[in-house]
């Protein structure tokens, strides 16, 4: 009798090969995606030479996200996830093989990335909704900490593939072959959804449309951890992450670099991020994740105003780690504790919101903020300010809530 290898505990969510599959074919797009998104960054700053559009491109993925996050919990809670997923991924790769193909014929418009960015919106509120929901089935609750790890690992990882390789890449011959790499490599994830084996599929017996939505929002308002965990999301994302969008201007007109120095640091700071993905990974159990949170998310302002002011590039890229471990824990942790409170008919929903925040609040916070740079000419002075309030915003928020305790209940020792 063979005996299979022993998986350590920072790996066991791949004992399930459904996960496997997932997880095998996430870390090939992903770096697809993000030498897109790196590309598509310097590419509207190459069209138009404006902060401004940054925001507008950013503000159009998020729009959709805005308007579908929750119609998409819905789907995800009564539709077959893998079908959904398999969708997404079809029309993603359209969209990028598309774009690829303006870029290598020379007729690339702003305006064709903007209709591709809102395009994107709208597969991104279903596929994160979906996904969000869908890697509890592959793996129980569990495993679950383990896999969103993992998950944040594969994606931060890719975060630092992705970026220095694009990089690369446009400062030597231009942005289309970033996203022609982007359109094929969804074929893998596509292969490992269809290849995956499930149970079939039974759509809960539950209020219909709008009733579904009450309901979810009814229990997030009288459930105090959801709330608090969800406004704790939400402040991050409207003070926090706006300032992704306008990194290929802080790469240029902040530390004087080009596109290979905005390669550099988004890959910096999805450096940090990976770190932040591997303590979890590695000491998630043991950790205290609410006293953790909370460290990351006050550090967070912090090392991000920290970053508006260096004007080397070595702190700033120190300082652009930190912000990304600071990120992705604050994340992560939200992620978990959310999702092992929350049960499970409302669980698609749920994280619907929880997408809404984290992909559309923070875009639109990054377009208001890329109109303010573009006002006064001053991108690292607008994006230092607005971290400093939001500072102030959080930390008030967590002493008005000093009594809500966010640790997880441990289950009772059964008796004897």
């Amino acid at each position: 009798m063979i005996r299979r290898p022993t998986l350590p505990p920072s790996l066991r969510a791949f004992r399930h090969r459904n996960y496997r599959l997932l997880f095998f074919g996430q870390l090939i797009s992903l770096s697809g995606v993000w030498m897109q998104i790196t590309a598509q960054g310097w590419l509207v700053l190459r069209l138009t030479d404006s902060p401004l559009w940054l925001g507008l491109i950013a503000a159009a993925q998020s729009l959709p996200v805005l308007l579908l996050s929750l119609p998409a919990g819905v789907l995800a809670d009564r539709l077959p996830k893998r079908r959904l997923l398999l969708i997404v991924q079809a029309v993603s790769m359209c969209s990028a093989l598309v774009l690829a193909l303006l870029l290598f014929s020379g007729r690339i418009q702003v305006w064709h990335v903007l209709i591709a960015a809102l395009l994107g919106g709208i597969m991104a509120s279903v596929e994160n909704t979906t996904r969000q929901s869908f890697t509890i089935e592959l793996v129980g609750r569990e495993d679950l900490l383990n896999a969103i790890a993992l998950d944040s690992m594969v994606f931060n990882g890719t975060r630092i593939i992705g970026p220095a390789v694009a990089g690369a890449l446009v400062a030597a011959i231009g942005e289309a072959p970033a996203f022609l790499f982007n359109g094929l490599s969804y074929l893998a994830v596509i292969a490992g959804l269809l290849l995956m084996q499930l149970r079939p599929f039974a759509a809960p017996t539950s209020r219909q449309g709008g009733g579904q939505l009450r309901e979810a929002i009814t229990y997030i308002m009288g459930e105090p951890k959801v709330r608090l965990l969800l406004l704790q999301v939400g402040l991050l994302c409207i003070f926090g992450l706006a300032y992704v969008p306008l990194l290929p201007s802080f790469a240029r007109d902040v530390l004087g670099g080009d596109a290979l120095t905005f390669g550099v640091i988004a890959a910096t700071n999805a450096a940090g991020a990976l770190c932040a993905a591997l303590i979890i990974a590695l000491f998630g159990e043991r950790l205290a994740r609410a006293k953790y949170l909370t460290v990351a998310l006050l550090s967070y302002s912090i090392l991000l105003g920290g970053f508006t002011l260096a004007r080397e590039l070595l702190p700033a890229l120190l300082l652009i780690a930190g912000v990304g471990w600071a990120g992705i824990t604050s994340l992560t942790l939200s992620n978990t504790l959310i999702q092992a409170i929350v049960p499970d008919a409302l669980r698609g929903r749920v994280m619907g919101v929880f997408v809404l925040m984290v992909m559309g609040v923070s875009q639109l916070s990054g377009l208001m903020l890329a109109s303010i740079a573009d006002l006064i000419g001053d991108v690292a002075l607008t994006v230092g300010v607005w971290t400093s309030l939001g500072w102030c915003v959080l930390l008030m928020v967590r002493l008005a809530h000093a009594h809500i305790s966010l640790e997880p209940q441990r289950a009772a020792p059964k008796m004897l």
